[in-house]
């Protein structure tokens, strides 16, 4: 491991993370008054997904790569359904807000999941990139890449948060047209 695989992870966590911290923006958008340690819990969520994908996706190229090259041509259409789904229930609680004395997070734990899910599955392509590597680079390189998108996703979510503040009512409507349209660029780029 030297100078350029340091940088090289470093990269790939920056390129991985712009979904994730697009999602966190709307995420913080929504909420505009989260709490630090829940900031932390959905960019810790966001950064184990982008550990673990890049891994998975490893593990696929050394045991069951003919499997793994059939599913592939799903993950565009896999992202696309869950940020749609996520992003239009947003959209909807928007426009028909709950009661006004309910105070429940913005994004639950299913959704949180969803999201880490969703924003993070491109990243299994990256396991073919990183086939070449030994398991300990490998383990490195996700380790970096998900260091990486933890911070990305800090910064989303404290931006989402002042935008948040300053639009108060249709914060969550803006969020949710943004992972609509994060859902139909990953959709469109992944079939490219």
């Amino acid at each position: 491991m030297n100078f350029v695989f340091f940088l090289n992870s470093v990269l790939f966590g920056i390129g991985l993370a712009m979904d994730a911290f697009s999602v966190s923006m709307a995420n913080g958008l929504n909420e505009p008054k989260m709490p630090l340690r829940r900031m932390g819990l959905i960019a810790g969520t966001f950064a184990v997904y982008q550990i673990l994908m890049p891994l998975i996706g490893w593990v696929c190229v050394h045991t069951i790569v003919e499997q793994f090259k059939a599913f592939e041509r799903f993950i565009p259409w896999i992202a696309l359904i869950l940020l749609l789904y996520i992003g239009g229930k947003m959209v909807w609680e928007g426009i028909h807000p709950g009661e006004e004395g309910e105070e429940k997070p913005a994004v639950g734990f299913g959704a949180l999941m969803v999201q880490g899910i969703a924003t993070s599955i491109d990243a299994l392509s990256v396991g073919f990139t990183i086939a070449d590597l030994s398991l300990t680079e490998a383990l490195v390189e996700s380790f970096i890449i998900g260091i990486v998108t933890f911070g990305i996703c800090l910064g989303g979510l404290k931006i989402g948060k002042v935008f948040g503040n300053k639009l108060a009512g249709k914060a969550s409507i803006l969020g949710g047209v943004i992972l609509i349209a994060i859902g139909i660029e990953v959709f469109v780029s992944g079939i490219m």
